[in-house]
Order: C-alpha cells, then structure tokens, then sequence
C-alpha cells in the first residue's frame, strides 16, 4: 500500500534504515551524521597551510598562508587544534607578530573541518563590525574551501550577514563586549576573545563581558576552546596580564646563531649606538656574540616554546609573545631601536612597551611631596609666560558658587608653566558669571620676548551644570571652548574621544545636536601630571652648562600659594578590590579641595584637543618664530600648513587691536 500525500503534508518516502525520510529535512540529516563524525586529525595550522589564501585587502603579503613565516605561532593555533588537551590558550602579544591572522587561520579551520557554533567578540560592536568587513568577508573569499560552505551574502536566506555567517553545522556571530545580549546570544564550543584589554568594565552593566561570553561555553565543558588574545594595557588593570599570569607562562626560546644557547628575546640585551639606530643588533645573554638581524629568520625556525611558571589551571596554557620575533621584513631590530629613542613621554613609552614589547605599563600613583614642589618656584612674574611657553590654554571647573581657572603655557615635549589662576566669583546660575568667563577668552598675557598670547583653547567640565555649559560655550562658538565629560579607568582607545554632538535646552526650546562634548580620561591626564610633577630640575652648573629641563617639566611661579600647591597633589592612585573579586586602579582625594589638579587636567586635554600632540617640527619651529625665540624658520624644512600663517594670524590681530597677540591658527 503506497503512502498517502496531500499538498499539505510533507512528502514521506520510508525505505530501510533511513532515520529522516521527509523533505527538507536533508541538512538536519547531514548535521546530525556531522556531529557524530569524530574531529579530524588536522591541525589549525596544517589547515591553514593547506587552504589559506590570504587576500590583498587585508594582507601586506597576499597569496598562499605559510606557518613558517611566523613559526612561533604553530603551537598557539595547533593548541586551538580539537585534539590538543588544553581548553584555554592565553595570548599576550605586541603588535606585528601575525596574531591577527592565526585567529583568523582557526576560524576557517572551525568552518571547514570542525564544525560548530562559534562566538567572535571584539571591544565594541562597531569594531565587530569592521572585523567581519576586513577581516572575515576576505578570509572566505579568498579561500575556496570556506567559500563553497558560507553562502554569498547577496544569497536569499543564506544566513550570512555582517555579525553572523552560517555554514553546514555551525553558526559564527561576530558581537562587542559592550552588548550584553550579543554575549549571550547562544551556547558556543569555541569562543574567540580579540583585544580583551579593550574590553569595558561592563557589558551593559551586566557583569564583566570575559565572564559572560565563557558562561556561553559551559555547555560543551571540557570540548570547549576558548583563545584569550591581547596586547596589554595597565599593570594591574590588564585583563590579559592577568590571565597570562595564572597559565604556565610560555616564552619562545630561541638559539644563538654562534654559541647555540636558548634564550628568550629580551629588549634590554637589543643594542645600538645612540642616535644611530641602524647599529641595532642582539647580544646572547651567554657568550655576548653579536646577532645581526638576518640571523632571526633561521632562529625563529629553530625556536621552541617552553613554560616558565607553574599553572593556576592545568587547562590553561598562556604564551607571551612580543615584536623582537617579528620575522624579517616587517618590523626590524633598527625600526625598534628607532621606536624607542622617538619615544620621549611617558605616554609614548607607555604606547612602546604596550604594541612593541607586548608588556605592562606600571603606573606610579604616589602623590608627590607638595611641600617639595613648593620650594622650587621659580622667581618669574604668576601673570606672564615665560620664554619656553609658546601657546595658552586654560581649565575650567564650575563649582555652585564660583568657576576656577587656571592657564597655563606649553612648550615643546609639553614642558609647562603657569600662567595664571582666577576664580570667578557667582554660580552658574548667573548670566554675570558666564559673561566674565567670555571676557577671559579675549584677554592675553605678555611673553618673556614682547608678544601677548591669548588662550587658544579653554576645556570647561559639564559635570556640574552641564545645560549652562553647553549653552555658554554653543553661544561663545566652538574654534575656543571645549566641553568636556570625564571618564574613569585607564582602558580607553585614547585620551581624548570626540566630539560628539549633544541636546541643549537653551530659553526653554530643545536644541538638537547644539554641542559639541568631547570625552577625557582623567586618569590618564592624571597619571601623566604626577609623572611630570616627579621630573627633577636641573642644576645651576648644569643650566649653565647648557642642559635643558627634561620634556614635561611643569614650571610653578613664586607667586603660586601654598593651598593651589596642596590641590594640585590632591590625589593618589590606589588599587581597589570589585564586588567580583577584581582589582582595579583608582584616583582618590587626599583632601576634599582638588580644583588645581582638575584644572590643570582639562588644560592639558585642551593641548590634545588642538592636536599639540600630533605636530610636526616645521610647526613648532614656526610657533617659536612667531614669539620671537628664534629669528626665522628653516627654509629647507616643509611647513606643512593646512590653514592661515601664524605671522597671518598676528598681523591681522596687531593691526586690529593696535599691539602683538598671538593664537596659532594650529589650535582652533
């Protein structure tokens, strides 16, 4: 008797050993033989040799992928491998050393050859986004094996879209750690966390995002594989420092090309003549032999990862590596040695031992001795700026009953003095106040070589008052003033974010986008201050030998008073245990009164803000011409312009006004 059919059911086909016999259900057949079928054999990195094609819209050296270029990373991707016993693979890592990529390499290994759902999480969904465009869409398009099993986006219901890409059993989605949905979007056996260094606090105030995302993991116990990968931030802060610290600690040891010693690559054994970083070359910690670097690509080949710690958690496996292994062609010995002498702030070593050395930057948050400072004023006039100085900017605080400014002068390697400190009697409440501060953006100083400079930038704090702010500062126009919010913790992509346009309710009437806010992190300004606050100050023989003060050397006049010394080190950094156990870093007042040293940090975000910073030397030398420290600019050298002269800017001020004033058309 033949099976009955209507247009309605599906169509049923029974024959001998057949489980599904309906239509539309041969993927679920072939998902279901797929799980049973034991993983292979291949590992990652066998993978990768084998499929990878590498696309010239994501990679500096297109074509076939070769582990043997970045030989160091065949262990930390074959650990990804399903037959590899460790469930956790940590990664600390610089810049330029191919991480990226092996991250990449098991993506499409899981795609291809072990299948199942997979969660991806960058810092933020927009980065998750760029990832997928940059990063993934050319990992599947420039490899035929990936390319046959995730359909084309353009595809009716292929179930490829920017966050999710769908292929015969498994699932990728791409998401941020700073949705929370995103992290628990479903149940996942392998989790791949890029950049946890960069990852908030919080994911929607829901809990720590690392936390979150391997809770998604608990379901495949130990078939899971989760990869932590980073380069690290913060001491004490860093995500991935900490993690790493917990594994067994891997270091690549390499052999000396003339003794054959194994040792791992330590940056205080690089060596170079000063100022000639093309001398660069590596010095064995055993017989002192000179390793030039053509050896390292035979070196790299011979390198072995081994543990150096004890583990915390024998299913974590942690590897360190930094840009002193990256293979020749990309990033040299000599570039890193020129890396190193550019780096002359605190802030640009902090970004070398970060991206280059794949280290922790240690913060020093010790408030320094405010009597200390006080006794070595210097005897110039509080009211006129100096001749290092070369332009003003100003911090504001708004108080209930008052706004406290402080101006200060800024020289080359952010060497500063102050200029001034005023208090504006009256509260935001009131129109006088407001109009007295506008006054100030039109006063000037005199300098030590007969210019007047005027503020080129005043950073004003929205977070007392924020509506008066930003209706003072949208009717006193943006080329001069600059809101601005300040955030906690030292994880951010920058310093400074902005701006972003903001509401303002202004005579009752919403303003949409009326303001521009630009975003601080004050710990990080903060840090900077009490370094350059530690900074010693040259001798009297030695100022008369000719040394300079070292670059961010803050200057105080004579006439600064003991209580704006005192607020000025109001605070110190300590490390605070969170409600989940973590440690964190924090800025704590010493005392209740702290306005200098908030005044002095949004001054300093103001010299951001102008992109002071960012300047070349043709600027600098211009700026230094402009106020009479030097007699004219190098007409060898490119100036670099993109708007009116600096000389244009103060004749047209000194015929208007009938005297020299000076703001660098730099700034605003």
């Amino acid at each position: 008797m033949s099976a009955v059919t209507s247009p309605s059911s599906p169509k049923f086909e029974p024959s001998s050993g057949d489980l599904f016999a309906f239509e539309g259900a041969e993927d679920i057949a072939h998902a279901w033989r797929d799980g049973l079928t034991p993983d292979p054999a291949l590992t990652v990195s066998e993978w990768a040799d084998r499929h990878r094609v590498l696309s010239p819209r994501a990679s500096a050296e297109p074509g076939r992928y070769r582990t043997d270029r970045t030989p160091y990373m065949r262990a930390i991707v074959d650990a990804l491998s399903p037959t590899h016993p460790a469930r956790r693979i940590v990664v600390m890592k610089s810049a330029q050393v191919g991480f990226t990529e092996g991250g990449n390499n098991w993506i499409g290994y899981v795609i291809h050859h072990a299948p199942g759902p997979m969660l991806s999480v960058q810092p933020t969904v927009e980065l998750a986004k760029r990832f997928s465009r940059q990063r993934i869409d050319p990992l599947i398009g420039e490899s035929p094996a990936l390319r046959e099993r995730v359909k084309p986006a353009r595809s009716r219901d292929a179930g490829n879209t920017v966050l999710s890409k769908e292929f015969p059993a498994g699932l990728l989605v791409i998401t941020g750690a700073n949705s929370a949905v995103g992290l628990r979007s479903m149940p996942a056996r392998y989790l791949f966390l890029d950049e946890v260094d960069a990852y908030p606090p919080s994911a929607d105030e829901e809990g720590d995002p690392v936390a979150l995302a391997e809770a998604r993991t608990r379901t495949f116990s130990w078939r899971s594989k989760v990869l932590l990968g980073s380069t690290p931030t913060i001491h004490g802060l860093s995500r991935i420092e900490r993690e790493y610290e917990a594994s067994d600690q891997r270091r690549y040891f390499v052999p000396c090309p003339h003794c054959g010693a194994m040792q791992w690559l330590k940056f205080e054994r690089l060596r170079w003549e000063k100022g000639k970083p093309e001398t660069a070359h590596y010095e064995c910690e055993s017989c002192d032999g000179g390793i030039e670097e053509h050896h390292k690509t035979a070196m790299l080949a011979a390198g072995e990862w081994r543990p150096t710690a004890e583990p915390q958690d024998p299913d974590t496996i942690g590897f360190h590596i930094s840009a002193l292994y990256s293979p020749v062609g990309w990033l040299s010995w000599e570039n890193i040695a020129r890396l190193w002498e550019a780096a002359t702030t605190d802030e640009a070593k902090r970004s070398f031992k970060n991206s280059v050395l794949g280290e922790t930057w240690v913060e020093t948050g010790e408030a320094p001795d405010w009597q200390r400072l006080y006794e070595r004023r210097e005897p110039w006039q509080i009211g006129t700026v100096p001749s290092g100085g070369l332009f003003l900017t100003a911090g504001a605080d708004v108080q209930k009953d008052r706004i406290e400014v402080d101006v200060w002068a800024w020289g080359r390697g952010l060497e500063s003095w102050l200029v001034d400190h005023i208090v504006i009697e009256g509260g935001p409440e009131q129109a006088e106040t407001w109009d007295e501060l506008a006054l100030l953006l039109d006063r000037t100083w005199p300098h030590a070589h007969g210019a007047r400079l005027g503020i080129a930038k005043l950073a004003i704090d929205t977070g007392y008052e924020a509506p008066a702010v930003y209706a003072w500062s949208r009717r006193v126009g943006h080329a001069q003033v600059a809101p601005i919010k300040g955030v906690e913790g030292f994880n951010r992509a920058a310093p400074v974010i902005g701006p972003t346009h903001v509401d303002v309710t202004e005579g009752g009437k919403k303003l949409r986008r009326g303001a521009r806010l630009w975003t601080i992190a004050v710990a990080t300004f903060k840090s900077e201050t009490y370094r350059f606050l530690r900074l010693s100050a040259p001798t009297d023989d030695e100022i008369a030998a000719g040394m300079k003060f070292p670059a961010g050397f803050v200057h105080l006049p004579r006439g600064t008073d003991a209580e704006w010394v005192k607020q000025l080190v109001a605070e110190q950094l300590v490390t605070v245990k969170t409600k989940r156990g973590f440690t964190r870093l924090e800025w704590q007042k010493l005392r209740e009164r702290n306005e200098a040293l908030d005044c002095r940090v949004y001054a300093r975000a103001a010299v951001w803000i102008a992109g002071a910073d960012r300047w070349t030397e043709a600027m600098w030398r211009d700026l230094e011409q402009q106020v009479g420290i030097v007699e004219e600019v190098r007409t060898d050298e490119p100036t670099d312009l993109q708007t009116e002269s600096v000389a244009g800017i103060i004749r047209r001020r000194s015929e208007r006004r009938g005297r020299r004033v000076f703001r660098s058309s730099y700034l605003g």
